[in-house]
């Protein structure tokens, strides 16, 4: 059955985002090297936006780098995850659709705006991350950073038995991934396997993910005054940094 994003993470796979997402120190030791081919500076009490921020694992580093971090996401469960893990770091927790983020700032800027691990792809089209990196441009300071990740659905399309991943598996629980490309989406499907009371039972959830191309994305940015400054992949994942430069007018 295909759902909502929302609905798919708060009832399929948020129980159980920590255990896919493995050890959680480690991950953040992940999103820190990624700051650190930025050179990303201290930030001195400067806001920092999470935008579907999971349980933490950007939020967390960032709040370790001296910002003070807005992490938003709607998952209750995550941003609780979030919490016990934060203990008294700057960061507080919105849950909201990120799409608002703006509002949250008020009249306030952001020194970085992070939308990492595929978020992006969450969003329902196009027109909306446009929408969003046009906000962004416009709530950041001079020399602010806009971050993003995604996995390249649009110029890669996988077919027959490629299209199953595995995640991740344990003695007690084994998650594959199912993608079915669609034109404009691809339909992912997670497939859960749990033991029990002694007895595999199994669920299934599946949602849209958009097919955005990497050049769409580096365009849209430039086009609100934004310009990219790092670009690299990992693990199939796409990572990309923007500044908004001083003399930048964001429309």
């Amino acid at each position: 059955m295909t759902t909502s994003v929302v609905d798919h993470y708060d009832n399929h796979l948020a129980p159980i985002y920590s255990w896919m997402v493995g050890d959680f120190d480690a991950a953040c030791v992940q999103a820190d090297k990624f700051y650190d081919d930025l050179e990303l500076p201290n930030g001195n009490g400067r806001i920092a936006v999470d935008l579907g921020c999971g349980h933490g694992v950007h939020s967390v580093p960032l709040a370790r780098r001296g910002y003070h971090v807005l992490s938003i996401d709607t998952s209750a469960h995550l941003l609780n995850e979030l919490k016990s893990a934060a203990g008294d770091l700057p960061i507080q927790t919105i849950a909201a659709d990120l799409t608002g983020f703006s509002v949250h700032l008020e009249s306030e800027y952001a020194s970085l705006i992070a939308c990492m691990g595929d978020t992006l792809t969450h969003l329902p089209s196009i027109e909306a991350i446009n929408a969003l990196i046009r906000d962004a441009a416009r709530k950041l300071m001079p020399d602010g950073l806009l971050t993003c990740s995604f996995r390249d659905y649009s110029t890669h399309e996988l077919t027959g038995a490629d299209r199953f991943i595995p995640v991740r598996s344990d003695d007690r629980r084994i998650h594959t991934c199912f993608l079915d490309f669609r034109s404009e989406s691809v339909l992912v499907h997670d497939i859960v396997h749990s033991l029990i009371d002694s007895s595999w039972q199994t669920s299934i959830s599946a949602y849209p993910k958009l097919r955005l191309h990497p050049d769409s994305l580096v365009s849209t940015a430039e086009s609100h005054g934004l310009t990219l400054v790092h670009r690299t992949v990992v693990r199939g994942m796409l990572y990309f940094a923007f500044k908004r430069l001083q003399s930048s007018n964001s429309g």
